[in-house]
């Protein structure tokens, strides 16, 4: 989804003001990271266009898939 997640999301670690939650983060990485974010939106747009009419795939909204691997990260964080 991300190129670069691990680097990117140690970045925004680092960058989070405040307390740090799922939303600091999410913001955070949408301040530093526009670039990437406009290219998630656009894949998902793309790939809703292409799908043929009456077929459904299962794909997450891009919010719900970025906050989901940003949960997991964090988790990830507070284990280590």
């Amino acid at each position: 989804m991300i190129q670069n997640q691990e680097e990117k999301f140690n970045k925004v670690l680092e960058e989070v003001t405040g307390t740090l939650s799922e939303q600091s983060f999410f913001n955070t990485f949408l301040k530093l990271y526009s670039d990437d974010w406009k290219r998630i939106k656009i894949n998902y747009s793309k790939f809703n266009r292409s799908k043929k009419f009456g077929k459904t795939i299962p794909l997450q909204r891009p919010e719900e898939a970025l906050r989901r691997v940003i949960r997991i990260f964090l988790n990830a964080k507070k284990k280590s």
